[in-house]
C-alpha cells in the first residue's frame, strides 16, 4: 500500500458550524463557511491555514463543495471572493449559479 500526503485530503460537512472543512493527515487544513438557503448553498468564506497554503488544499475543497452542491441540486451564491474566482476559473461550475447571481459576482 502506498500513500502520499497529496492524497490524505479528507472532506467533511461540519453542520454545526455551517462548514465544510478540509483535512490534510488528519489535521485541518482549510474551512468553507456557507449558509444553506431553500434551493441555494451560500458560501460566505474560504480560509487555507497558512502552513497549508500552497499544496493544492483551497482549490480542493472549492472543487469539494461545489461538486456536493451539485449533487445536493443547490445553486450557489459565491459571496466568497475565493469560491467565485474558482468558478470564473472553472466555468464547468458556472452552471451551478443563477445568470442574476452570476452578474452580480463577474461570474
Amino acid at each position: 500500500m502506498t500513500t502520499s500526503s497529496s492524497t490524505a485530503l479528507t472532506f467533511t460537512n461540519n453542520e454545526a458550524q455551517h462548514r465544510y472543512e478540509a483535512s490534510l493527515d488528519g489535521k485541518l487544513a482549510a474551512y468553507a463557511e456557507y449558509n444553506l438557503l431553500t434551493d441555494a448553498i451560500m458560501f460566505t468564506h474560504t480560509e487555507v491555514l497558512p502552513e497549508h497554503e500552497g499544496k493544492g488544499v483551497g482549490s480542493g475543497i472549492a472543487r469539494h463543495v461545489l461538486d456536493e452542491a451539485r449533487a445536493a441540486g443547490r445553486h450557489v451564491i459565491p459571496v466568497c471572493q475565493f469560491i467565485a474566482g474558482y468558478i470564473r476559473k472553472h466555468r464547468e461550475y458556472a452552471d451551478l449559479v443563477r445568470p442574476d447571481i452570476q452578474r452580480a459576482f463577474k461570474i
